[in-house]
């Protein structure tokens, strides 16, 4: 059972509160080269990314924010860290949320500041500790980034927001370890009542940080735990999205097109990987909550395909089409594709 949180606006849409989880990247190119950022933004959309950061290491990508956000369609977070006049300017330029490390920000007086900011242009502020970084006095005083740790910072974090009457707060506290991750986020769900921004901090390359992150945001989601989630990967960001949709899909959290294919083997007379990858590329925004099986032979093939929506058992060079348990007819390889997305779509 999900754990209810607080609500809190992003631009045009709530996370906590029993909204829908949200899917979350960030933009690799620099924010200020405008067009790069928002080509590649209007890609993460079109992949089903709900939220969008992107960095502001300098004025001239705070300013660049109205730019983007004028041509963009979903929230768009500036990451701020050490100027917190960069945050500020970020706030004016229309920023959706803010996220800060306090800790990173200077006096308690800039990170007031802030606060003040955001509260008067109605903005949420996300804080959360990362055990890469966590302050000086809290490393000294666990010896080392262990959960108790990386919690104690984060909520230090929301206290000194709350200090300054601020509380339109979302917290995250990640570790690039899978077990400190989930211990730290079952620990933090206890103590505060915050929507929670779920991933790990830097997870790793495409199928490491796969792996990592779907086991922790999976095991996190399936606790009732996370209001938001970001796959945080060393690649190309529309993969984030992609492996996103995926793990919510899994856990029936999220509507889409399951795919359940075979991993080949000496039976399979078709170039099953061929297309079993066309028909995933076509059909990943598809709004469908259905079953699509694509087996390369006759051990599994035929029962896997009656039991899906749709699917396709393979033979030498050919495949049988199945919709709803039902033979629908026999193709040749070069068919398989197209038969299978006619058959997908006609239950849209």
């Amino acid at each position: 059972m999900k754990l209810l949180t607080k609500k809190v606006r992003i631009g045009n849409i709530y996370i906590g509160g029993g909204e829908d989880i949200k899917i979350q990247s960030m933009t690799n190119t620099k924010t200020k080269d405008v067009e790069a950022t928002v080509e590649q933004i209007l890609r993460l959309e079109s992949l089903g990314c709900e939220i969008v950061r992107v960095a502001v290491p300098d004025i001239e990508s705070a300013k660049a924010i109205s730019k983007i956000k004028s041509r963009i369609h979903i929230p768009l977070v500036a990451d701020i860290h050490f100027d917190y006049k960069l945050a500020l300017e970020a706030i004016y330029n229309g920023a959706d949320k803010i996220r800060i490390n306090p800790g990173n920000i200077g006096d308690e007086r800039k990170v007031q500041e802030i606060a003040k900011e955001a509260k008067r242009y109605g903005i949420a502020i996300r804080v959360g500790a990362n055990s890469g970084s966590l302050p000086k006095d809290i490393l000294q005083k666990y010896k080392s980034p262990v959960p108790d740790a990386i919690v104690e910072a984060a909520i230090y974090q929301v206290k000194l927001l709350e200090r300054f009457e601020f509380d339109n707060i979302v917290v995250s506290v990640k570790s690039s370890d899978v077990l400190t991750t989930i211990k730290s986020y079952e620990i933090l769900s206890q103590k505060l009542s915050y929507p929670l921004h779920v991933g790990l901090t830097e997870a790793g390359t495409f199928v490491a940080g796969t792996v990592k992150s779907s086991i922790a945001i999976g095991y996190l989601l399936l606790r009732g735990i996370g209001d938001t989630i970001r796959v945080s990967l060393t690649d190309n960001p529309e993969k984030e999205v992609i492996v996103a949709k995926e793990i919510l899909k899994s856990l029936k959290l999220r509507k889409g097109v399951k795919i359940v294919s075979c991993p080949t083997c000496a039976r399979c007379s078709v170039d099953l990987l061929r297309i079993a990858n066309e028909v995933e590329n076509r059909i990943q925004n598809l709004d469908l909550d259905i079953s699509v099986a694509i087996m390369g032979c006759a051990v599994n093939g035929p029962g896997e395909a009656k039991e899906a929506d749709v699917g396709v058992a393979c033979g030498i060079g050919e495949g049988i089409i199945f919709k709803k348990g039902e033979i629908v007819r026999k193709v040749k390889e070069s068919e398989i594709v197209d038969e299978l997305i006619k058959e997908i779509l006609s239950l849209s």
